[in-house]
């Protein structure tokens, strides 16, 4: 099974690597044409939303550190 990993980037987008799809909310694929690596906006600048345009730089902070959840809500 192949994987997807993502990876948010600190002041910036949200790294996309592996197997995936990217859809709409109409379920509407976004054409990749072949990418296995693209980066999605998290600023809300991007002129190429929802992919990341570099926009971000200077005009967004936040330091990524991984924590851990809550327990799951039953």
């Amino acid at each position: 099974m192949a994987s997807t990993k993502l990876t948010i980037n600190n002041n910036g987008s949200v790294k996309i690597e592996g197997d995936f799809e990217i859809v709409d909310m109409q379920g509407n694929n976004y054409g990749l044409q072949g990418r296995t690596i693209v980066s999605v906006c998290r600023c809300g600048l991007s002129a190429n939303k929802p992919f990341c345009d570099g926009s971000h730089k200077g005009h967004f902070e936040h330091n990524a550190i991984a924590f851990d959840l809550p327990p799951k809500k039953v």
